[in-house]
């Protein structure tokens, strides 16, 4: 840890910080995070009985697009050439949908950002998709799990 925030300039005014001089590095964040609700709205997702469609699926197709969106969202991302972005959506009874985001590139900076956008987008639509039988969903523990490449190598969270 430096204890040097990386996205102000020397006169402590948001920038966005220059990665042109870092070599390209195989770079990968793993993102988790979960939407917990009511068992019987567990039970529609997981029956495949939910009025509007797969919501996991949907959920899926909506965290991929998100991370590859992530610069257009977050105001100082760099825009990347993803390599790889994976979602798997996992219910667990009887009433959370466990979700991880796994993010790739080759390239000068990391995917934190990308994986944890995925994990977010993909909980909101499930919102979105279960909130006229359920407002009380609630999303937490959206968190970076690992994260691999560039100077400051791996690192796992506890």
């Amino acid at each position: 840890m430096t204890g040097k925030l990386t996205h102000f300039d020397d006169q402590g005014r948001a920038a966005m910080v220059d990665v042109s001089a870092k070599p390209d590095t195989a770079r990968t964040a793993i993102a988790r995070g979960r939407i917990i609700m009511r068992p019987e709205t567990f039970a529609l997702i997981n029956d495949g009985k939910m009025g509007k469609g797969d919501v996991l699926g949907v959920a899926r197709i909506a965290g991929i697009m998100a991370a590859k969106r992530t610069s257009d969202l977050i105001p100082l991302c760099h825009p990347l050439m993803l390599s790889k972005v994976s979602l798997e959506l996992t219910p667990v009874a009887p009433d959370a949908v466990e979700i991880e985001a796994t993010v790739k590139l080759n390239g000068q900076t990391g995917v934190e950002m990308e994986a944890l956008t995925a994990v977010s987008v993909a909980a909101l639509t499930i919102y979105d998709m279960c909130k006229a039988v359920d407002r009380g969903m609630t999303i937490e523990a959206v968190r970076v799990v690992h994260k691999s490449g560039g100077k400051s190598g791996s690192w796992d969270a506890a």
